[in-house]
C-alpha cells in the first residue's frame, strides 16, 4: 500500500471545512429541490460522496502541503479530487449498500453534470476565497 506521507498535511486541513460544506451543500439543495430531504435520506445521499471525497482527496493530494501554499495549487487539486470523488460516489450509489439509488437515464446524466460542475465550482470558489482571506 502506498504511503500517505505527503498526501495529507495539517496546514491544508482547514480547507476540508469549506470543501465538505460545498459538497454537502449541493447535495442538500438537490434533496430540498426534489422534496426528498430527510435525515435518513441525507445519510444515504451524503455517505457515498463523502467516502468518495476522502478517497479522492487523499489519492490526488487535495490536502497535501502544496495545497496549503496557494490558490493556484489548491484549486486544481480540489477540482481533480472532486471529479474522482464523484465517480467513486456514483459507483457506491449503484451498489446494494446504498438502497434507493438511481438508475442510468437522462435525469441521472443531468445529476452527474450538476454534481460535477456545481460542486467543482463551489470547491474552487471556496479555495480561492480561503486564500484571499488567509493571505
Amino acid at each position: 500500500m502506498a504511503s500517505l506521507n505527503g498526501r495529507v498535511d495539517a496546514g491544508a486541513l482547514p480547507l476540508a471545512v469549506g470543501d465538505l460544506l460545498a459538497i454537502l451543500g449541493v447535495m442538500t439543495i438537490g434533496m430540498i429541490r426534489h422534496g426528498t430531504f430527510g435525515p435518513e435520506r441525507a445519510v444515504l445521499v451524503y455517505s457515498p460522496f463523502v467516502i468518495g471525497w476522502v478517497i479522492g482527496a487523499v489519492l490526488i493530494g487535495a490536502y497535501s502541503a502544496g495545497a496549503a501554499e496557494s490558490a493556484k495549487a489548491a484549486i486544481p487539486l480540489g477540482v481533480r479530487a472532486w471529479v474522482l470523488a464523484t465517480f467513486i460516489g456514483l459507483g457506491l450509489r449503484w451498489t446494494v449498500v446504498f438502497p434507493d439509488s438511481f438508475q442510468l437515464d437522462a435525469e441521472t446524466g443531468i445529476f452527474i453534470m450538476i454534481t460535477l460542475v456545481l460542486t467543482g465550482v463551489l470547491l474552487g470558489g471556496f479555495r480561492w476565497l480561503f486564500f484571499k482571506v488567509v493571505a
